[in-house]
């Protein structure tokens, strides 16, 4: 027979045990997270310090560096882009447009898929997955055949809207496969309680069950946002107004050459860039979670 004597050092031992592992699996996992974390840490240093810095301690501490924010962009000494801003816009026209085009289409679809039987409909969902493995730049020939076939190569914001369509297409079939799992969690009965009353399908679909599947919905709209946020090689392919380039493009022209690097204006204007994408990733990560343990159970 056990005493309590025997019994707390028993559960002083499985705590021991249960720390150790711990501290090993988390030693294990956050190893390869070092080298990321030190290149924020120096990214941050480097956008407030006067001089060029290799260390995580920023020096001379300024704010010299965000002079773009007010005025022209500068590259070698020659202005590059008049100002920031106009950047910006362009970065959330195609982030938001790509967010409104992916949403509309992935939760109509979706629902489809769900929903109804037709010919075909296994296959095409088993074929969303290996299509989504083909890399993109195999599209960009055909892509660009197109756009000028149809006047829209090289036209301003006619080319941006057409990158907008062009990312949300190339993002929906994914998406639409995941919101299919939030949708075949909704019972049926809800939606035909609402038919009964007298609601219309697209109604019963709009007020019953979309409001349910709000998470999937929303951890959609951050996944296409931070692509359409990201966005680099369609923008380098299609636009070729530099009015209408975004902060990807724009940042990696300040690259271009080397010795022409303002390693300080360089790190502020990327931790700019990258500021609004972490905190709405920060914000919104529980819908994120959210739809990954759905999307696996679908």
């Amino acid at each position: 027979m056990i005493t309590a004597e025997g019994y707390r050092k028993l559960i002083w031992k499985a705590k021991i045990k249960w720390l150790i592992g711990n501290i090993i699996v988390y030693s294990i996992v956050c190893i390869p997270l070092v080298p990321i974390i030190l290149m924020y840490g120096w990214l941050i240093a480097q956008a407030f310090s006067g001089v060029c810095i290799s260390s995580l301690i920023p020096q001379k501490l300024t704010l010299k560096n965000f002079y773009f924010l007010t005025g022209p962009i500068y590259w070698g000494g020659t202005p590059l882009y008049k100002s920031y801003w106009p950047l910006v816009r362009n970065t959330l026209l195609l982030a938001l447009g790509t967010t409104g085009l992916v949403v509309a289409i992935t939760s109509l679809a979706g629902y489809a898929i769900s929903r109804f039987e037709f010919k075909g409909r296994d296959p095409l969902l088993k074929s969303v997955v290996v299509v989504h493995s083909i890399p993109g730049v195999l599209f960009l020939i055909a892509l660009m055949y197109i756009l000028n076939t149809i006047g829209l190569y090289g036209k301003g914001f006619l080319t941006l809207l057409s990158v907008i369509i062009i990312k949300a297409g190339l993002e929906s079939p994914m998406y639409t496969w995941m919101l299919k799992g939030f949708f075949d969690s909704v019972p049926w009965e809800l939606e035909w309680a609402a038919l009964v009353d007298g609601c219309s399908r697209f109604t019963a679909w709009r007020k019953v069950v979309m409001p349910l599947i709000f998470p999937g919905i929303a951890a959609v709209s951050i996944f296409a946002f931070l692509s359409g946020w990201g966005e680099y090689l369609l923008v380098l392919t299609y636009i070729t107004d530099r009015k209408w380039y975004t902060l990807s493009l724009a940042l990696s022209e300040l690259t271009y050459q080397f010795k022409h690097v303002d390693y300080g204006m360089l790190a502020a204007f990327s931790l700019l860039y990258l500021l609004p994408a972490m905190i709405f990733f920060l914000l919104t990560q529980k819908y994120l979670m959210t739809m990954r343990i759905v999307a696996y159970k679908g």
